[in-house]
């Protein structure tokens, strides 16, 4: 067992709340253990200048840590004057992913704007961002559909995603800051609800790693995001759910 006391392929425990503001389409706020996230997704009635015209929308994110997300405080990137490299990677991959599920030309031509804030930070915040962020667009296009401005919900599939990691030659799944900084393997695993790889980011960094470690740690990030996805499930209610798996 681990020194939190899970076991090696089990999660932390999930919260997800939705409706967690009052002014963004879509809300949610989101925890696996301590790390906590705020994920608010904002409709916009237009898109980037590349997409005028061809009838079809966009998806983007923004990400960001708070000033006291960590055990000392960080200065905001807003106040350097740029964002970090980390930043710039974490949020392109938040959009790559629900870009990757969604029926552009379904959603029309408008944007989702996914903001993922960090409110405290032990590890694997970009799986939480994206898990989050999901359940946050989903209700974004769950209040468009009410409001009559697109015919039916333009996602394909669920989408979730885990942290893995490797020590030892023993998988863990779920990765705390502490465990991140251990373990001789990094990966991050974007899945759909079919099973299906979004993004695999993995890196050896202590040592490299071979084809049967490879597929121990896809295995575990697979069992977490179907876990995940059934939480997911569970939050968005059985019609929401129907309208998305349909």
């Amino acid at each position: 067992m681990r020194e939190d006391g899970r076991l090696y392929d089990e999660l932390r425990k999930i919260h997800i709340e939705t409706d967690y503001t009052n002014y963004a389409e879509g809300s949610v706020y989101i925890a696996f253990g301590a790390t906590r996230l705020l994920c608010n997704v904002s409709v916009e009635e237009r898109v980037p200048p590349f997409l005028r015209g061809t009838g079809g929308g966009w998806v983007t994110a923004e990400y960001a840590m708070l000033p006291r997300a960590t055990h000392t405080r960080m200065m905001r990137e807003s106040v350097k004057g740029r964002a970090s490299g980390r930043t710039m990677e974490i949020q392109r991959l938040i959009g790559r992913a629900l870009r990757s599920i969604m029926d552009l030309k379904t959603l029309g031509e408008r944007t989702l704007w996914i903001d993922c804030d960090v409110l405290q930070a032990d590890g694997g915040t970009r799986a939480v961002a994206i898990t989050g962020a999901f359940v946050a667009v989903a209700n974004a296009l769950a209040t468009l559909l009410k409001k009559k401005a697109i015919k039916k919900i333009p996602l394909q599939d669920f989408i979730a995603a885990a942290s893995v990691g490797l020590k030892n030659g023993q998988p863990y799944l779920d990765l705390t800051c502490a465990e991140d900084t251990t373990v001789s393997v990094d990966m991050n695993v974007v899945m759909t609800g079919g099973g299906k790889y979004v993004e695999v980011q993995g890196t050896g960094e202590h040592h490299p790693f071979d084809t049967d470690e490879l597929h121990a740690l896809l295995a575990y990030a697979k069992l977490g995001v179907d876990q995940l996805i059934t939480k997911q499930k569970e939050v968005l209610g059985p019609e929401l759910t129907e309208l998305i798996s349909g």
